[in-house]
């Protein structure tokens, strides 16, 4: 589950009375997550894979695949000794492709969603600060 500035789960937030919407919000907040869940919008990826394409350690992506699949945005199967992360919910896209749209309204165009162009690191950095 995403976690806040004072270390709570979202899920714990929600039992105390946070509302599903903001705690949906909160998990996307994250620039990692949002880079992971681009990703994944692609196709399913192993751990590794997502290291290796996002540049980021092993630990990290598990910390932020762990809390995708608490808010019930990515699951995984597994082949073998290897699991398989995908994205559960394809509506998901359309939120993303939506706050593009809104975003460059602002004056903030961003490119969050992959049908709207290739994955960019300046361009997540821009939406999130």
């Amino acid at each position: 589950m995403a976690m806040n500035e004072g270390g709570r789960c979202v899920g714990a937030e929600i039992a105390a009375g946070v509302t599903p919407a903001a705690a949906l919000f909160r998990s996307l907040s994250d620039e990692t997550r949002l880079r992971i869940v681009r990703r994944l919008a692609a196709g399913e990826a192993r751990v590794v894979d997502l290291t290796g394409e996002l540049g980021l350690a092993q630990s990290t992506v598990s910390k932020h695949l762990a809390c995708l699949r608490d808010c019930g945005l990515v699951d995984y199967r597994t082949e073998g000794r290897q699991s398989f992360y995908a994205l559960t919910r394809p509506e998901l896209m359309d939120m993303l492709a939506a706050a593009e749209t809104l975003l460059a309204a602002t004056g903030h165009a961003v490119a969050l969603c992959p049908a709207s162009g290739p994955p960019s690191r300046s361009g997540l950095a821009e939406a999130s600060g």
